[in-house]
């Protein structure tokens, strides 16, 4: 939440920067201009549409990613983690980053949609930027571009993220829930 609310000036200035290239040339010029037409009222006027993105794609992603991980050792690699080289941890610390980039993307695209229609004045409020884009459009609008740039973003994250996790001796990320036999054995 905190994050978002400190994200939220600097995703209006992006969105009308991005939109309307005359408006700014980047943050410096851009700020002042923004404040200056709209006020604090302009700076967080998405702040709700933006919170309605990010959350739900941190959990999707954050929940993906596990469960691709889970899924890759079980059903593809069908290995544990722990028998697999770091190389192959690695590996599927890629594809789950992929995943979770591709299918966050999917459930966030309405929200996002909805914030830069918002922020480029398309419409002043959430029901009619909804009713303006369309439903389908809504889902539909800009998902491949996002998915393209969105998952290989959170692919190099994870595998930058997880190459330091290696490098100081930790293990890469994913918990990989134990079989119902290791689970015995732990009990007894």
């Amino acid at each position: 939440m905190i994050a978002n609310f400190a994200l939220c000036p600097f995703e209006a200035i992006k969105v009308r920067v991005q939109a309307h290239p005359h408006f700014g040339k980047g943050l410096a010029d851009g700020f002042p201009k923004l404040y200056a037409s709209e006020g604090v009222r302009g700076l967080y006027k998405g702040l709700i549409p933006l919170l309605g993105r990010n959350l739900p794609f941190s959990l999707v992603m954050f929940s993906t990613f596990e469960h691709t991980v889970d899924f890759t050792y079980k059903k593809i690699i069908q290995k544990r983690k722990e028998d697999c080289s770091r190389t192959q941890q690695l590996g599927v610390t890629c594809f789950a980053g992929y995943a979770a980039g591709s299918i966050g993307s999917i459930v966030s695209n309405p929200a996002d949609n909805i914030v830069a229609s918002l922020y480029n004045k398309k419409a002043l409020t959430l029901k009619l930027a909804v009713k303006k884009i369309g439903i389908i459009n809504l889902f539909t609008r800009s998902l491949p571009l996002r998915i393209m740039l969105v998952g290989p973003s959170l692919t190099l994250q994870w595998l930058f993220y997880d190459t330091i996790k290696v490098l100081s001796g930790w293990p890469t990320s994913g918990y990989i829930r134990p079989s119902s036999e290791e689970i015995n054995h732990m009990l007894k």
